[in-house]
């Protein structure tokens, strides 16, 4: 069989993880090994699901190489007796929370399939919180081989294809840095109409509380300018004073 690159894309909370551990075990049920890897971001050196489910995995970081992690495997499997090798060696490259795979990392798991004839599954989100792609997913989408939905529903019943950033209070984060490690208290699936409603609501409130604050000022209103007597008149500015604010525009802050 030729091996193939895969992606199981989903929105948060549709169980890729529980897909990803369920795989793993289907080849070890068979006697082949399998190897799974996380993200160094994520904090944990191994795979972890909602329903309790759990297996070890190799973290990894923006500068790790998959080609070299496998082909190293593989040579150390050949090293051993003939049938011991055959079935120490990878079978199977499993990767979770794949979107925060690198371009060049993408690359380098296609080569683990094409060169290496080993299949690679991968597990991840397709966009973040404002609806822009990850940078691994965007390149799992062009180059995988196939592609595959997990599906799961927004809170109106119609299917979640979107990742909405919340607050510990429910609202909705229109601002702030694309990766942000959290789970269901942290973000929660959408519909893309939902998605959409949340995200301009959610802007159009930072632009309105922080209409009176000055973006030069980070976030602070400048303090009332002294205003020095001329002419020996208290009621006369000096010329060099500066007015209130009062009428600017401003943007929304992070």
């Amino acid at each position: 069989m030729v091996a193939k690159l895969y992606f199981y894309y989903s929105a948060m909370n549709a169980g890729k993880s529980t897909l990803l551990i369920q795989a793993s075990y289907n080849y070890n049920e068979r006697g082949l090994n399998t190897l799974g890897f996380i993200p160094k971001i994520i904090g944990a050196s191994a795979v972890k699901s909602r329903v309790g489910l759990s297996m070890p995995a190799i973290e990894f970081d923006s500068e790790f190489n998959f080609v070299d992690c496998i082909r190293a495997n593989q040579e150390k499997a050949n090293k051993e007796s003939p049938q011991e090798g055959k079935d120490s060696a990878c079978a199977c490259v499993l990767i979770d929370e794949a979107q925060f795979l690198t371009k060049e990392q993408v690359r380098q798991l296609s080569r683990v399939v094409d060169e290496l004839q080993v299949p690679v599954l991968c597990y991840g989100l397709r966009s973040d919180f404002k609806g822009e792609p990850f940078e691994g997913s965007k390149y799992l989408l062009t180059w995988a081989d196939v592609l595959s939905e997990v599906k799961t529903i927004c809170s109106c019943g119609r299917k979640a294809n979107m990742n909405q950033r919340v607050t510990a209070t429910g609202e909705t984060v229109a601002e702030g840095a694309q990766i942000e490690v959290g789970g269901n208290e942290r973000y929660m699936g959408k519909c893309r109409k939902h998605f959409w409603a949340g995200l301009n609501s959610a802007a159009t409130k930072c632009v309105l509380d922080n209409k009176n604050v000055c973006d030069s000022c980070n976030g602070e209103l400048p303090a009332t300018p002294v205003r020095t007597p001329r002419g020996g008149s208290d009621s006369e500015a000096s010329e060099d004073s500066t007015a209130t604010p009062g009428g600017g525009s401003s943007t929304a802050q992070d």
